[in-house]
């Protein structure tokens, strides 16, 4: 006899491939594919070698997409019928290879899913990441610290590299200002989720009375955009000032004015870098860092113009706090946006974000498919 739950988990499957289909637009899909066939199939589509990778590259994501719908359709179907076979012939061993078939498929289609949200175009690309304490000297700024190594802990358990190109340490004890590179596919796709403002409630460590303190640090993310993206920057809109950097980084790092800091006049978008050995070095960086930042802008202005146009009201997402993390008078984390909570706090101290990102990014699905 088949377990209630597992054909309860089929309903529930048969209802999201439903809705991915809608989402998908399959036929529009199917549409693409042949007319990407159509353009490789023409004698003169290698005349541009880096055109026809694009197009190439282009129809493998589309082709991917609907390729592992189908494969889903396909075992959906196959563990129906198992289902209905276990239950007529009362197959003990097909019930428990069933009930596996299941759980494995619940897991493939979570997956799916969140491969569809990490689907824009800089989804998949390295992402930078920065952190600025709020007001509240040391308590705020040992708050950055703390989140600086949240981040490089979930960096890591995931295989990412992460690199320090900015670093400005608190006075006392944590950071002024952080700026990592956190290199990896998909990256940005996942890190967006975090960018907003991360509070902390907690006894301070720093205050003999042992009061309890509030902290913000805003956290920003930007994808890591290529020197082949169109965004137009003007020398005479950049003010490049150089000086000598601070913090870890070996006996060069405080020997010469290395460190650049270039600050984009009609905007006022201000960007540094330190990391690296030459201010030439330093100089390229900080200009990727800017070309992504001026990105960013570019689209968040795009989306908002179409907002204004459709009427809609939309917060500010740098601006608004997206999560809480209290240490007292009791233990948990919670995110604003998705009420995602948890009350292992030293957990996710020590990057297990990957509940918040998922749903975050969960509830795009459910934005996107209304």
């Amino acid at each position: 006899m088949i377990d209630p739950s597992v054909k309860h988990d089929l309903r529930e499957i048969s209802k999201k491939l439903t809705n991915l289909r809608g989402s998908l637009d399959l036929d529009l899909k199917q549409e693409m594919i042949a007319n990407f066939e159509e353009k490789m199939a023409a004698p003169d589509f290698w005349d541009d070698n880096e055109k026809a990778q694009g197009v190439i590259a282009e129809m493998n994501a589309v082709k991917s997409s609907v390729d592992q719908y189908e494969e889903l359709r396909k075992e959906y179907e196959d563990a129906a019928m198992m289902v209905e076979l276990a239950d007529e012939e009362g197959d003990e061993e097909l019930a428990a290879e069933v009930t596996n078939s299941v759980s494995a498929l619940v897991a493939k289609l979570e997956e799916f899913e969140l491969q569809l949200l990490l689907s824009q175009p800089y989804d998949k690309l390295n992402a930078i990441l920065e952190l600025h304490p709020g007001a509240g000297g040391t308590e705020s700024q040992d708050w950055g610290q703390m989140l600086l190594r949240m981040y490089t802990r979930w960096a890591e358990k995931r295989g990412f590299k992460v690199e320090t190109l900015d670093y400005l340490p608190g006075d006392e004890a944590g950071i002024k200002s952080v700026t990592l590179l956190i290199k990896g596919f998909n990256a940005y796709g996942y890190l967006k989720a975090e960018k907003g403002v991360h509070r902390l409630v907690r006894i301070s460590p720093f205050d003999s009375s042992g009061r309890r303190h509030t902290s913000f640090v805003s956290c920003d993310v930007v994808p890591e955009i290529a020197d082949d993206v169109d965004i137009e920057i003007r020398t005479e809109d950049l003010k490049i000032d150089t000086y000598r950097a601070s913090g870890a980084g070996g006996q060069h790092i405080n020997t010469t004015d290395s460190a650049v800091r270039i600050t984009h006049l009609p905007t006022g978008i201000v960007v540094t870098c330190q990391n690296e050995r030459s201010q030439i070095k330093n100089r390229e960086r900080a200009m990727t860092m800017l070309r992504s930042k001026l990105y960013e802008r570019k689209i968040e202005e795009q989306e908002q113009h179409l907002a204004e146009i459709r009427g809609e009201q939309s917060d500010i997402a740098w601006g608004s706090q997206i999560r809480s993390y209290v240490f007292h008078p009791y233990s948990m984390v919670k995110d604003h946006r998705t009420n995602v909570e948890t009350g292992n706090v030293g957990a996710v101290m020590d990057g297990d974000l990957d509940a918040f990102i998922d749903g975050y990014l969960r509830s795009q699905i459910k934005v996107e498919t209304e």
